[in-house]
């Protein structure tokens, strides 16, 4: 093995090592994300929560940094090993890079959206209708509970209305509002 890279140019053992060495770094990165053991190498979506469910489309991450110097290495080799000359190989590597770095983002982009919090979202309620469990008090007097279809799951939430009458159980309703974190505002249907 040391033979062989003794008889290459600087720049070919260069476009050499970046290759190896990122493609090792490579794999370990997919197996870790496919493990769910990536950790902080990116300082990225999930630290907050984004208008897009906290899921972002990022360029420039470590992932995509690996990605990019295994694709433009591979790239270089194959160049310099067909004869091409210095610029055109720098040229049509980074060019390779760059295209995987695109496919690397939108690759861990799609796979993150898969993913399913499963957190319930009060306001996915609002104008959905609903059919009460336990009766509600007239005029926020008393909460009361409804069954509704939110996110695609039958689940039981607080309710209250500013109707002037009870709603007793059986009645459909209509969510109006989140009052709070965890109680609905809800009118009958008539």
């Amino acid at each position: 093995m040391t033979s062989f890279f003794e008889g290459l140019t600087s720049l070919h053992q260069t476009y050499w090592a970046i290759a190896l060495l990122a493609s090792v770094a490579l794999m370990i990165v997919f197996i870790m994300t496919f493990l769910g053991g990536e950790g902080d190498m990116d300082s990225d979506v999930s630290d907050f929560e984004a208008d897009d469910g906290g899921v972002g489309f990022q360029f420039f991450t470590f992932k995509n940094f690996v990605a990019f110097l295994t694709m433009f290495g591979w790239t270089g080799v194959a160049c310099l090993d067909n004869g091409m000359s210095n610029t055109s190989t720098a040229f049509f590597s980074a060019l390779a890079g760059l295209v995987m770095m695109a496919i690397t983002s939108a690759l861990f982009f799609w796979i993150a959206k898969l993913a399913d919090s499963g957190t319930l979202k009060m306001k996915n309620a609002i104008g959905l209708i609903g059919e009460v469990y336990l009766p509600i008090g007239a005029n926020r007097s008393s909460m009361g509970k409804v069954q509704i279809a939110v996110q695609g799951s039958l689940r039981e939430l607080s309710a209250m209305t500013d109707n002037n009458e009870i709603i007793p159980s059986g009645t459909l309703v209509k969510v109006l509002d989140v009052v709070s974190a965890e109680i609905l505002l809800v009118k009958t249907i008539k």
